[in-house]
């Protein structure tokens, strides 16, 4: 495994440096108090937030190779295992924390395996539609989580739709002035990402509502505050566990692992493409996994290549790795010096903040994007965003991955299949297959979509005889065009065998032409190369048109 340091931070020069130092100012001032929220939806304490864009962000900058990423507390990740851990301990106390430090290890454990045995195509087996549809449910379930704190509610279940009739049941006890200050700061944040998306609102909220909590004594008139934050630099150790809670946590490891490799390799990739740079996806899980180690090291959970905070990075200008590391020293500032005032933030603000972050993960735009250009794919999303709110968002990562894999599937067992036919013109042109079609007198040209495994080889098999059966004049040609089809098991080669025989019997020959090398090589395999004989398969379905036509029998260009 060869490593290559500080990828991020190169090309390097001193003017780019500098742009990038006071850009990680600027991510700094908008990045604080997500993180802070980011600790609230993990049940952390506020400066486990903190901690997370220190070692983390350093750690990444290090070993990984994207410029761009930034590796801290995320949304999706936090929900993931804080709806899991939060049902073995009280969310915030140190028992909590050692299973959430566990989490972050074996994550890193999962990412550092991932890396060595070059896994980073596994990104691709979670379909956009299900992560959009993940992260739509992952935001309902955040925001729903918040109402509680905003309203001045207790709701003390984990699950969404209990969460929901509790905070129904509790509205006589709204408390008015937690609400007033709750809508003023949503409100607020969310007209400055929809105005002044660059104006770092959130920090002005979260510096304003401390300076008015401490002056007109906020806690003291019902409005209840986060309380005391812990200063200093983190301890370093790493967490400890028994090994049944160690089993009982690698299920939520695991679901943590499959966000962050399909997050953070899609952020990385978008970002990449636009500054027209390469990534190298194995690096960055590396650099992944270095980050998750820190963060099990240093007190804090899981981090992930965040989406969100990556987007605030662009905004802000930054280019290279160097913003992140500028981004972490600022907060190493904070947490020296500057933590004393945090305890005054009143809690709803927190929620507040939080809140506004689970609307953003709500992606209505694409949506609606998917719902225009594929209505079936549109409901597959909702269901992954139901089965999130409703089971839960741990089981509703499996869910996204079970169902990506059967829409490939899916697709691979039914794709399209045409038959070449004359137009009124009299040319070819392909149409979807149904029986009645031929290509020519005699002949029938046919074109499969997919390649032939043990799922889809009968439905192949029956649309042939199908076409077969069904042509207006007897078929004594039968060209299958294999361009899409580049492998065939075991399975399906026992099934082409039968069905040569089932067209010999009828004086039908098939011929399979635009055959590819591996194709071909599992012909000459399974013998269905034997059975079929030499003269039928063919290079270019121009040679087999020629073939068939002429009546000619020669041996294939190779």
């Amino acid at each position: 495994m060869r490593l290559s340091l500080f990828a991020g931070l190169r090309p390097f020069s001193l003017g780019a440096a500098l742009r990038d130092a006071l850009a990680g100012v600027t991510l700094a001032s908008m990045n604080i108090p997500q993180v802070l929220g980011y600790a609230r939806i993990a049940g952390a304490p506020v400066a486990a937030g903190l901690y997370t864009v220190l070692l983390p962000l350093v750690a990444f900058a290090v070993f990984g190779s994207s410029r761009h990423l930034v590796v801290a507390a995320d949304s999706a990740t936090a929900a993931i295992f804080s709806s899991s851990v939060s049902r073995m301990a009280k969310p915030a106390s140190e028992e909590y924390m050692a299973l959430v430090g566990m989490v972050a290890l074996l994550t890193a454990g999962l990412l550092l395996l991932a890396r060595i045995f070059k896994l980073g195509f596994l990104a691709d087996f979670l379909s956009r539609t299900v992560l959009v549809g993940f992260l739509t449910g992952v935001g309902f379930q955040v925001g729903v989580a918040m109402l509680g704190d905003m309203l001045g509610v207790a709701a003390a279940s984990h699950r969404t739709l209990i969460q929901v009739r509790e905070i129904v049941q509790g509205l006589p006890q709204l408390n008015l002035p937690t609400l007033g200050l709750s809508a003023l700061v949503a409100g607020g944040i969310l007209l400055g990402q929809r105005f002044k998306p660059r104006l770092p609102v959130s920090l002005v909220a979260v510096v304003g509502t401390i300076a008015a909590s401490a002056s007109f004594r906020f806690a003291e008139r019902g409005i209840a505050v986060i309380g005391p934050v812990p200063g200093g630099l983190p301890s370093i150790k790493l967490p400890e566990a028994s090994w049944s809670e160690i089993l009982a946590l690698a299920p939520v490891a695991a679901s943590c692992f499959v966000m962050i490799i399909a997050q953070s390799a899609a952020t990385s990739r978008v970002y990449a493409v636009r500054s027209h740079e390469r990534v190298d996806e194995n690096a960055d899980i590396l650099g992944l996994a270095a980050a998750n180690a820190a963060a099990a090291a240093s007190g804090t959970f899981v981090v992930n290549g965040s989406p969100t905070q990556t987007a605030m990075a662009a905004s802000a200008g930054a280019r290279s790795q160097v913003a992140q590391l500028v981004f972490a020293g600022v907060t190493l500032l904070v947490l020296l010096v500057l933590t004393g005032p945090l305890q005054y933030l009143p809690r709803c603000v927190l929620a507040s903040i939080v809140f506004t972050i689970a609307i953003g993960m709500v992606d209505a735009k694409g949506l609606r994007a998917i719902l225009k250009e594929s209505p079936g794919e549109f409901y597959l999303a909702l269901f992954t965003a139901a089965a999130v709110v409703v089971i839960g968002v741990e089981q509703g990562i499996l869910i996204a991955i079970v169902l990506s894999l059967l829409r490939h599937v899916r697709h691979s067992y039914r794709p399209h299949a045409m038959v070449l036919a004359p137009d009124a013109k009299g040319r070819w042109v392909e149409t979807p297959a149904a029986p009645g079609l031929e290509t020519e007198r005699g002949m029938i040209v046919y074109r499969f979509g997919a390649d032939l495994f043990y799922a889809n080889v009968n439905r192949f098999a029956d649309e042939v005889r199908a076409l077969v059966e069904s042509a207006p004049t007897p078929v004594r040609w039968f060209v299958v065009d294999a361009g899409a089809i580049t492998d065939i098991d075991f399975s399906a080669a026992q099934s082409i065998r039968d069905l040569l025989d089932d067209l010999h019997r009828q004086n039908v020959v098939m011929v399979f032409a635009r055959v590819s090398s591996y194709l071909r090589s599992d012909m000459d395999r399974h013998g269905i190369a034997t059975a079929m004989g030499e003269a039928r398969i063919f290079v270019t379905l121009h040679e087999a048109l020629e073939a068939v036509r002429g009546g000619a029998r020669r041996s294939p260009s190779t």
